[in-house]
């Protein structure tokens, strides 16, 4: 397991975070041009009209007129102060109060209007002054328009606009923050771990995957050791691409690399390349082999890759400008172009081989494609040890029955089991993890959440546990069937309400008897209810599918009926772009009678056979009416041993005869290799080496099992 992180540590190697002044500074700014402007307009007077003006005058209210000449071209503006006794008014005390709500207070002038001219005004003003007494008239006093605040505060809003904008592109170029970068947009993203930023994860925290550790230790032994394989004349290869369903651990051996290598290690994923802007994702790729090539030699690891490595042309319309085609020719031409600089190894992760460019996987750019498949039972046992390392465990657990009873699981599942375990036994308050954790735990993950809360009708349960009993005894009578490892009929997810689970026997050819048996078995569970009920359910769905499935690959794909022949339909190239079928409609007639005939030949064997066996069926069935999960010791205590001399492959591995086996198989081949590297020192009698009859490589297809 990788060491945790500590965190005080990696909080010392943060630089320390600078204070943001420039938003400071902006909101100073802010500050004071709205003081300006709150000051200038604070004390600014009430409008009002030329006619309450004279009003006023003739009242005795004014105390004092001032004429704010404005020029030629522009409007003069008249101030008007009040006398104190004015002042005192409840009116003017409410217009003017209102006036200025944020001072709160008042000061002169109190009102003003506007003027034309001031020219006009003074003709006004002799008429309203003849008006009044001689001892009552008033002078006014003129002076220039000199207010500079509204021009301030049009000057510092701009400098406010002209200060924010330089800050903002500041932010975007230099980066830090969200929404930044946006002109290092053609930058790579890549991550990259180096001597100070070390990846804990070795070779000895991954497990199951013995055959892939070999091909990649050698790639990590070329970076160390070079001078081991360049003397014999080898290069260092150019990539590899790491290929396997989901969870089998693809990442994770690339994080072993990054561990081991002890050199720089770039990792990026595919999706990284991909932007909406065009030409983005090929200035990313150059930018990333750029620094890649400035740190070798070193590692770039891209993970799934198929996001940008496509087949060109694929679902692209006519002369459209694909961006991910430009990004996926820029890769190409850097990982073997016309420059291309030794020193960098491309490490790669896919769970889709299938659509990736012909160009991307030849060698030269990808030299190896390593396989990494979901682990068989002893790589199972490997992983569980791993993942059983860090949990508090009761005696009875062990990694070889917990192996077995996870058929088809990749180690992210395994991973997940450990973790459900460890769970479920806290939530029981116990003092360490028992295989009834482990063994709940696989049910959880299998079958989905335990429906506790779910009510099914004794007839229903009965139904089910015929049905799963039907399983059971056709897998247990049938030779090349493989048997069961657990039968449950407890309802578990969305719409599971049973399941059995059984582990196949490590093979990648299948011969006609063996999936015509695997079909007697599927289709045990309808033909147990026919029998018991004399009626069919609809919980056959899963089973009636699977069974069509290799029914039709049966007879299309794999050559297996007489009447169709030794033809095979299938297309490993899968082209979009063939919508139609590769044969007449009289054989696709043809073809869905004998799958049909194919099905039902099995369907009348197994349930020929159930009917002689009834008795264990009504065994099977009872017992998991009253216990609702039962074992394959189990099933040989109720209906004894199976009638074949072959151990089962649950059977033959905890009793340690399978990994015997194993190891003899592994002695045979290294004798075998030592006899081949001896006999190739002795030349031959007639100088010349002698060449199998082995076909050409591309005329080999794969079997697809």
């Amino acid at each position: 397991m990788a060491d945790k992180p500590n965190p005080k540590k990696q909080g010392a190697n943060k630089p320390p975070q600078r204070p943001n002044y420039q938003m400071w500074v902006i909101l100073t700014l802010l500050m004071v041009i709205l003081a300006f402007a709150f000051l200038g307009n604070g004390s600014s007077a009430v409008e009002t009209s030329r006619q309450e003006f004279e009003n006023m005058v003739l009242a005795g209210e004014v105390k004092k007129v001032e004429l704010v000449n404005g020029g030629d071209n522009r409007i003069s503006k008249v101030l008007i102060t009040l006398t104190d006794a004015a002042l005192q008014t409840p009116a003017y005390q409410t217009r003017l109060k209102s006036n200025s709500p944020f001072f709160n207070r008042i000061s002169a002038p109190h009102f003003q209007f506007n003027v034309p001219t001031a020219q006009i005004f003074e003709e006004r003003w002799q008429e309203l002054m003849e008006k009044l007494p001689p001892e009552k008239r008033l002078d006014y006093d003129v002076k220039e328009d000199n207010n500079y605040t509204n021009y301030v505060f049009q000057l510092g809003f701009l400098l406010l606009i002209i200060f924010g904008f330089w800050f903002l592109m500041r932010r975007m170029a230099g980066g830090g923050g969200p929404g930044g970068q946006i002109f290092n947009i053609g930058k790579s993203r890549a991550a990259l771990f180096d001597a100070e930023s070390k990846v804990k994860t070795t070779f000895s925290d991954v497990a199951g995957l013995e055959e892939a550790k070999e091909e990649i230790k050698e790639i990590v032994d070329f970076l160390k050791n070079p001078s081991k394989f360049t003397k014999l004349g080898g290069k260092i290869p150019k990539g590899a691409l790491l290929v396997g369903p989901p969870g089998t651990g693809k990442t994770l051996l690339a994080k072993a690399v990054a561990g081991e290598a002890g050199v720089p290690f770039f990792s990026i994923s595919g999706s990284d390349f991909v932007e909406m802007f065009v030409g983005v994702g090929a200035a990313r790729v150059r930018d990333l082999f750029k620094q890649a090539k400035d740190k070798a030699p070193c590692i770039v690891f891209i993970d799934e890759i198929d996001a940008i490595g496509r087949s060109r042309g694929r679902g692209q319309m006519p002369g459209a400008n694909d961006e991910r085609e430009n990004t996926l020719n820029s890769l190409l031409v850097e990982m073997d172009g016309f420059a291309t600089d030794s020193g960098v190894i491309i490490l790669a992760a896919t769970n889709r081989p299938d659509v990736l460019d012909s160009a991307l996987l030849r060698p030269g750019r990808f030299d190896r494609q390593i396989s990494i498949d979901k682990p068989d039972i002893i790589g199972r046992e490997a992983i569980f040890k791993v993942h059983l390392k860090p949990l508090k465990l009761n005696k009875d657990v062990d990694s070889k029955k917990l192996a077995a009873q996870t058929p088809g699981f990749a180690g992210a599942e395994i991973a997940n089991v450990c973790n459900e375990a460890a769970l479920i036994a806290a939530r029981r308050n116990k003092d360490s993890v028992d295989l009834q954790d482990f063994q709940d735990a696989i049910d959880r993950v299998i079958g989905g959440l335990e429906k506790k809360n779910k009510l099914i009708s004794p007839e229903e349960k009965k139904i089910v546990a015929f049905h799963e009993a039907g399983h059971a005894v056709a897998g247990w009578f049938l030779e090349h069937a493989d048997p069961l490892v657990k039968v449950s009929i407890v309802p578990r997810g969305v719409a599971a309400l049973g399941y059995a689970q059984y582990l196949p026997k490590e093979q990648f050819l299948y011969q006609t008897e063996q999936l015509v048996d695997e079909m007697c078995m599927t289709l045990g569970g309808r033909a147990a209810e026919e029998i018991v009920f004399g009626k069919i359910s609809t919980g056959a769905l899963s089973d009636l599918e699977r069974v069509t499935k290799l029914a039709y690959s049966m007879v299309t794909v794999y050559g297996m009926n007489e009447k169709i022949g030794n033809l095979s339909f299938y297309d490993s190239k899968d082209s979009e772009y063939a919508f139609t079928k590769p044969y007449s409609d009289a054989t696709a007639e043809l073809i869905d009678k004998e799958a049909k005939g194919i099905v039902e030949d099995a369907y009348e064997r197994v349930k020929a056979m159930l009917n002689d066996k009834r008795e264990q069926l009504d065994l099977i069935a009872n017992e998991l009416l009253d216990k609702e999960i039962i074992f394959q010791q189990d099933l040989e205590r109720l209906i004894g041993e199976r009638p074949f001399q072959k151990e089962t492959t649950y059977q033959a591995f905890t009793s340690g005869q399978l990994e015997r086996d194993k190891e003899e198989a592994r002695k045979a081949s290294e004798a075998k290799e030592n006899a081949k590297s001896e006999g190739a020192d002795k030349p031959s009698e007639n100088g010349t080496a002698h060449q199998g009859d082995e076909q050409p490589k591309e005329d080999v297809a794969p079997e697809n099992t």
